[in-house]
């Protein structure tokens, strides 16, 4: 039997991560930002209304191409279950305190069905080699991602170059819907990446809508 060499990273487009960007392999580069959510069914439908024709209009003004992300788990309520715990012992009412072990009982029952989860959203903006000059799109399309086309200190300086104005103006544009984006720090991106390539442990599941 031959050996195994192949790692996962060699699987992966991520090559590193840098001055808080995602340096892919083919000497390309994304910036993400996450975005805060807003609790669509509690709008009035004037307000519904509203938000989707900003959402349309944010949409059909980008003049560049973007990624969203939406990432669920299943929500962790361990210390909130062990706070309810210490709070049925310290009640002395008996009828407040079969009360507060009735809640406990039911949202145990609703975590374990599956009901409750932990949504985060996130929209990345890529910085095509294509950018560089580097590369024509026929042998983008004809080779396999290769290592490092250009320096990683070119290609960051380039990227946010690049990247940085398209960040502040879909920032401003998801204002404009009463939705907050910053960039995710390098820092933030190695745990968002490690999440979710562990996400059989941690429980994670990834949707990638199309846009």
């Amino acid at each position: 039997m031959n050996p195994i060499t192949s790692t996962t990273q060699a699987h992966l487009d991520i090559e590193d991560i840098a001055a808080d960007l995602l340096l892919l392999k083919g000497s390309s580069a994304a910036i993400v930002l996450e975005v805060s959510a807003i609790n669509f069914g509690l709008l009035s439908e004037r307000e519904q209304d509203a938000t989707i024709y900003a959402y349309a209009q944010l949409l059909n003004s980008l003049t560049f191409p973007i990624q969203i992300i939406l990432v669920s788990k299943q929500k962790d309520i361990t210390d909130y279950i062990k706070l309810l715990d210490s709070r049925i012992v310290q009640t002395q009412n008996p009828l407040l305190q079969n009360q507060l072990v009735k809640y406990r009982d039911f949202i145990k029952s609703v975590v374990r069905q599956g009901n409750v989860l932990d949504k985060k959203f996130y929209v990345a903006i890529p910085f095509s080699s294509i950018e560089l000059g580097t590369m024509s799109s026929l042998k983008i399309l004809s080779s396999k991602p290769s290592t490092s086309i250009v320096s990683k200190d070119s290609l960051v300086d380039k990227a946010s170059t690049n990247l940085n104005p398209k960040r502040d103006h879909l920032i401003r544009l998801f204002a404009r819907i009463g939705l907050k984006a910053h960039q995710m720090s390098s820092k933030d991106l190695l745990q968002l990446f490690f999440e979710l390539y562990n996400r059989d442990l941690l429980g994670a599941k990834t949707k990638l809508p199309p846009v």
